[in-house]
């Protein structure tokens, strides 16, 4: 059984940090592209970050880009996003996500293979 669980969401100020965790599990995880995606209400989604290692890619939108760093532990299954400098418009909810494809302008967007249940990051102004 797949699954991937995150772990770290919640409430801070904005020009804060967090950390969000995700442990995957069920599927040969060196095979993926792991990364987050975000959904706030009456938003579209949006991939907010994304890491291969089949091709080394690491992708962010500008969105996030300079504030928003994701790694991945390839022994342990697990992928982390540390955001820094948060703004009230990064209130969302974060979902951890996998992928067969290979990390691209846009990822996280559209559909992917695998995707947690989310954990709620909630920036106040």
């Amino acid at each position: 059984e797949v699954q991937l669980v995150e772990s770290g969401g919640g409430l801070v100020q904005a020009g804060g940090s967090l950390r969000l965790s995700c442990a995957a599990s069920g599927f040969t995880f060196d095979d993926y592209a792991i990364g987050w995606f975000r959904q706030a209400p009456g938003k579209e989604r949006e991939g907010v970050s994304c890491i291969s290692s089949s091709d080394g890619s690491i992708y962010y939108p500008d969105s996030v880009k300079g504030r928003f760093t994701i790694s991945s532990d390839n022994a342990k299954n697990t992928v982390t996003l540390q955001m820094k400098s948060l703004k009230p418009e990064d209130t969302a909810v974060y979902h951890c996500a996998a992928d067969r494809s290979n990390c691209y302008t846009g990822w996280g967007q559209y559909d992917l293979d695998y995707w947690g249940k989310g954990t709620l990051v909630n920036v106040s102004s």
